[in-house]
C-alpha cells in the first residue's frame, strides 16, 4: 500500500472540512446524496463515453497500480541481480543462470534472459524487448488518459449539479429558510466536482505518468543489462553502465554502497 498517497487524500479531505468549519459553514451539508450521484455517476458516464469497454474495465487495475508499491521494479535491486548474474555467467557460462531465472519476479527481465540462455540473436532480443516497452508505455498512456478525462469532466458536472440544485431551489421561493438550505446544497455538487477533479483524478493521472516513467526507465536498464550479459561484458563495467542510468539520488546511494563494499 502506498501510504503517502493515502495521506495525501486524507489531507485533501481535511482541508475542505476544516476550511468549512473555520468559515462557519455547516459540515453536515456535505452529506448530499443527490450531489454525489450527479458527480460520481456523471463522471463514470463521461469516461464510458470516452473510452472503449476494455479500457474502461481496466480502471480497477489502474487504481491497484496507484495504491500498490511494486518492489519487483526496484531499479537498485534489479541492477544488483543483473550484476550477480553477470559474475555467474562469466565464471560458469550462460547456461549456469537457467535455474536462477525461475525465481525471478520481474517477468520482463526473465523473458530477456531466457532468450539469452536460448542463444537468440541480440538484434531479435532488442526488437522483442523494445516492442514490450512500447506496449507497456501505450497501456500506461491509456490509464493516465482515463484519469485525465475523469478529472476534466467532474468539475463541469459539478456546475451541472449546481444548476440542477438551483432549479429546485427556485421552485421554493416562498419558503425563505428552505430556500437558503437548498442553495447551499446546490453548490455542494460544485465542491464535489472540483475536489474529485483537481484533488483526486488529475493528481492520479500525474502519478500514473510518473510511475510509468520510472517503470520504463527500469525496463531500459534491464534491456541494457541483458544485452551486456549476452555480450560477456565485465561485471564491473556492466554495473557502471547501469548505475549511470539511475536518477541522481539513487545513483549516489548505490555508488556509496559500492565504495563501502570495496573498503
Amino acid at each position: 500500500m502506498d501510504i503517502f498517497l493515502v495521506i495525501g487524500i486524507i489531507i485533501g479531505i481535511l482541508a475542505v472540512v476544516v476550511g468549512m468549519i473555520v468559515k462557519g459553514a455547516n459540515v453536515a451539508v456535505l452529506l448530499n446524496p443527490a450531489a454525489a450521484i450527479i458527480i460520481l455517476v456523471g463522471t463514470t458516464a463521461a469516461v464510458m463515453n470516452s473510452f472503449p469497454k476494455e479500457e474502461f474495465l481496466n480502471i480497477p487495475k489502474i487504481l491497484k497500480v496507484l495504491f500498490k508499491n511494486r518492489k519487483t521494479d526496484d531499479p537498485v535491486a534489479i541492477i544488483n541481480q543483473l550484476v550477480d548474474m553477470s559474475h555467474q555467467t562469466r565464471k560458469n557460462g550462460l547456461l549456469s543462470i537457467e535455474n536462477t531465472l525461475q525465481s525471478l519476479d520481474n517477468e520482463f527481465m526473465k523473458k530477456g534472459l531466457e532468450m539469452v540462455v536460448d542463444g537468440v540473436e541480440p538484434q531479435y532480443i532488442i526488437e522483442v524487448l523494445e516492442l514490450e516497452i512500447e506496449n507497456r508505455e501505450e497501456r500506461h498512456r491509456a490509464g493516465a488518459s482515463t484519469m485525465t478525462t475523469a478529472g476534466g469532466s467532474a468539475p463541469t458536472l459539478g456546475v451541472l449539479g449546481a444548476v440542477i440544485g438551483l432549479i429546485g431551489a427556485l421552485g421554493n421561493l416562498d419558503d425563505t429558510e428552505k430556500l437558503g438550505h437548498m442553495i447551499a446544497a446546490a453548490f455542494v455538487a460544485t465542491l464535489y466536482g472540483i475536489f474529485l477533479g483537481y484533488v483526486i483524478c488529475h493528481p492520479f493521472a500525474s502519478r500514473l505518468k510518473r510511475k510509468s516513467q520510472e517503470e520504463i526507465r527500469t525496463m531500459h536498464i534491464i534491456m541494457s543489462g541483458v544485452l551486456a550479459i549476452q555480450s560477456g561484458n565485465n561485471p564491473k563495467s556492466i554495473e557502471q553502465k547501469l548505475v549511470s542510468m539511475l536518477p541522481p539520488k539513487l545513483r549516489k546511494n548505490m555508488e556509496k554502497g559500492s565504495e563501502s563494499k570495496g573498503d
